[in-house]
């Protein structure tokens, strides 16, 4: 039998319904992967929910019935809460954290037959571009440089749901997306990943970060797989005040690979001082490749992009110290609590041992920047400039139909090359914010490997609550670039 964890989506999808193999098979061919991989991904493998739905799957399939994921290995970012599975973040203040209900999001997903394998590494409360912030040890990229053997990071916060699917662990999974969390570890890992406009997917169920930026997305290998994941877990919910109660069009009914006619957008400003000479000619071969499909590139202005990154980390840490005092110990997770402390000295002590420093340092800057004297100066202003972003690429798409820039600054980096410098590691994000801050559908595709051997991506950005038009571009994107090179000891 074919080493069943090498198959597509679309592939494991119609193999099932052939009866080619079973779920039971499949879901045991991706567990018996997670536990041979050294790339600590996973926070927890969930053998035994996988296999109760795996033959859930199996006696839905023998009867011809099943949804569109129905059998599907999934990994799930540890930021969903999942009814009786570790839910931490990332986080020692959730140690043990097991929620009593399900985020509408794996809901969509286990209802289109979604079997779980386990809930992915992450960084800290989805804090970080690069997974090392996490309680449970950094993941690891599959990828490895040319030059050297040095082990690199996935990208974050994401990380461990990139890792997992760029390493065959599965070939679905789920992640969430506040600055670039989705897409820039999908460069890093050289996958498709895409995180939907504000309000497709719902947020209940999700541990928040910054709540007006967090959205939940898919990472797969390919952008029909990616399409299919994202078809299964879009839709409005009475839950979340902020799901948008809009139609969700069958975006793999639309997906072609026609580009004529459309207009991309090249923005001048993404074109950064200094920026790495490999990534600007992959732009660049992106533009021409997407010309030769029929597409007509236009050159746009998004004069305010400048701002986006002290916009993003004025307003992000701002919402987080607002989201994060909720974990003071007294409900749910870690408590440190000594005889004779009183209240103040248990939140004291629960949140100085249960928070990492990044974190720490995110609701340091939130609570400044929320404080009454600066409130006015450094919030209030923040907003008024994330409006004029948002108006930004509204006057954009006016002349052009998607936008296309790289998805990240550099290829992956070694452990420990940023970590002491966090305006460096802030600066992983640069092309990915302004799309957070403006609530727009954003994808990244592989579009080739560096000198060193690593994959770089390529993003495209669309109006909102139109991802077919962004799927549809990404398609005929992948078909002209033929990318299919594969991590060192992965072999399709």
């Amino acid at each position: 039998m074919t080493d069943l964890t090498t198959l597509t989506l679309e592939q494991m999808r119609a193999s099932l319904r052939a009866k080619e193999f079973t779920a039971t098979e499949l879901a045991g061919a991706h567990l018996d992967a997670i536990e041979r991989s050294t790339l600590n991904a996973f926070n927890e493998v969930t053998r035994d929910i996988a296999m109760t739905k795996a033959k859930a799957a199996d006696a839905k399939l023998a009867k011809g019935e099943g949804g569109a994921l129905e059998g599907i290995p999934v990994g799930v970012k540890d930021l969903f809460c999942t009814k009786g599975a570790l839910s931490t973040a990332a986080s020692k203040i959730l140690e043990g954290f097991r929620p009593e209900y399900e985020s509408t999001v794996t809901t969509k997903l286990f209802d289109a037959g979604g079997v779980m394998v386990g809930k992915t590494n992450m960084d800290e409360f989805a804090m970080g571009s690069s997974n090392e912030t996490s309680v449970y040890g950094p993941c690891k990229n599959p990828w490895r440089r040319k030059s050297d053997n040095a082990e690199l990071v996935p990208g974050g916060s994401s990380g461990g749901s990139a890792a997992a699917v760029a390493s065959y662990l599965c070939p679905l999974s789920l992640g969430t997306d506040t600055g670039g969390s989705i897409r820039q570890p999908a460069a890093f890992c050289g996958i498709v990943g895409i995180k939907p406009t504000y309000g497709r997917c719902s947020r209940f169920g999700i541990v928040a970060f910054a709540s007006s930026l967090d959205q939940a997305g898919p990472f797969a290998r390919n952008v029909r797989d990616v399409t299919i994941g994202l078809q299964a877990i879009m839709g409005h919910d009475k839950k979340d005040s902020t799901s948008a109660p809009i139609e969700v069009p069958n975006l793999e009914a639309m997906l072609n690979t026609d580009v004529r006619g459309l207009k991309v957008g090249i923005p001048e400003e993404y074109r950064v001082e200094g920026i790495n000479d490999e990534i600007a000619a992959m732009w660049d071969k992106g533009a021409a490749l997407l010309r030769a499909q029929g597409a007509e590139i236009v050159p746009i202005k998004l004069p305010h992009t400048k701002y986006a990154l002290p916009t993003y980390y004025i307003i992000a840490p701002a919402e987080a110290s607002s989201n994060l005092a909720r974990y003071d110990g007294v409900r749910f997770g870690l408590r440190v609590c000594e005889e004779g402390d009183n209240l103040n000295d248990m939140y004291e002590k629960t949140r100085a041992a249960g928070f990492g420093h990044e974190v720490k340092r995110r609701i340091m800057i939130g609570t400044y920047v929320l404080s009454a004297g600066y409130y006015d100066a450094y919030y209030k202003k923040a907003q008024r400039v994330r409006t004029l972003i948002a108006q930004d690429f509204k006057e954009a798409h006016k002349q052009c139909d998607v936008i296309l820039t790289p998805t990240a600054p550099s290829a992956a980096f070694a452990f420990g090359e940023n970590q002491d410098d966090p305006i460096a590691m802030y600066l992983n994000d640069v092309f990915t914010v302004p799309t957070s801050l403006a609530g727009l559908p954003g994808l990244s595709l592989p579009a080739g490997l560096n000198k060193d051997g690593l994959p770089l991506g390529l993003q495209l950005i669309g109006r909102a609550f139109d991802e077919a038009t962004v799927l549809r571009a990404a398609y005929a994107l992948e078909e002209a670039i033929g990318f299919h090179a594969l991590p060192k000891g992965v072999a399709a």
